[in-house]
């Protein structure tokens, strides 16, 4: 075994197994492939390529939503009855992670109640699987300050100093956070600094900082919205573009005036 692979083997061990990761680093892989998976197999079937078709029971579309739910239960109980690792948590995992992603891939449909799949509304599907997995992976690869044993003397004197950073780290996320800056929030938790752009900037208009603190400043609130307004215009198209190649450009109105149109939109 080359020196490479030593130093790989150590880090996993290290950071991976020893903390008790590998069911949330599986869970994690499940969602992910779950999510792509499940969008090219919608988009094949919007596109009338392939064998898939959408999955239908006495003329009742049955959208893949339901199977996540399933999928999810399964694993959720599983893991919690469960006791310690093994095979049969790594499964478990699995199985949530799967569920999770077939259940966030409707999002849109459950928070609207209506067949949104392919209509500007459910582009949130998509918004909400990023979140969902960036904050995960912060969770997998982020530092861990407790957990991880063997640590030398000079670790554990930076420990103190590791934990107040990350403290003061996410405060200034969840300040970024409440002026409406998701984005920015969620890397900046990963990315020290990221987040405090979004601190100190003027908050969007309608977030709770907004709301709150904006209610008696006129010019504040004025200057909020030309912000937005301007950022949007700039950078929204590049970030529908990356919507559109994972999740295919919507082809359908809104939610409101197309619950109807659901037998020709859902995936399977």
């Amino acid at each position: 075994m080359g020196s490479w692979e030593l130093v790989a083997t150590g880090w996993w061990e290290r950071n991976i197994v020893e903390p008790g990761k590998l069911p949330l680093l599986l869970a994690l892989a499940a969602f992910i492939l779950t999510f792509l998976t499940t969008r090219t197999i919608t988009r094949l079937i919007r596109a009338g390529r392939g064998p898939f078709r959408n999955v239908s029971s006495g003329g009742l579309h049955v959208h893949h939503v339901v199977p996540g739910i399933v999928l999810a239960v399964v694993g959720g109980f599983g893991a919690i009855a469960g006791r310690g690792g093994g095979f049969g948590t790594g499964l478990c995992a699995i199985l949530f992670g799967a569920g999770v992603g077939l259940v966030l891939d409707e999002f849109a449909l459950v928070l609207h109640l209506s067949d949104v799949y392919w209509t500007e509304q459910g582009r949130q599907s998509v918004e909400v699987v990023i979140l969902t997995a960036a904050l995960v992976g912060l969770l997998l690869i982020g530092f861990v300050p407790f957990g991880v044993n063997g640590l030398n003397e000079d670790e554990l004197q930076d420990r103190a100093t590791v934990v107040g950073n990350i403290t003061l780290n996410f405060c200034v996320a969840l300040v970024a956070l409440l002026k409406g800056k998701l984005r920015l929030a969620v890397l900046g938790a990963v990315i020290p600094l990221i987040a405090l752009v979004g601190a100190i900037r003027l908050a969007r208009p309608g977030s709770p900082w907004a709301k709150r603190l904006y209610r008696e400043r006129p010019k504040a609130r004025a200057k909020s919205q030309v912000r937005a307004y301007r950022h949007d215009k700039r950078w929204d198209r590049y970030r529908r573009r990356f919507e559109d190649l994972v999740a295919g450009a919507p082809s359908l109105p809104s939610s409101s005036s197309s619950s109807s149109s659901s037998s020709s939109s859902s995936s399977s």
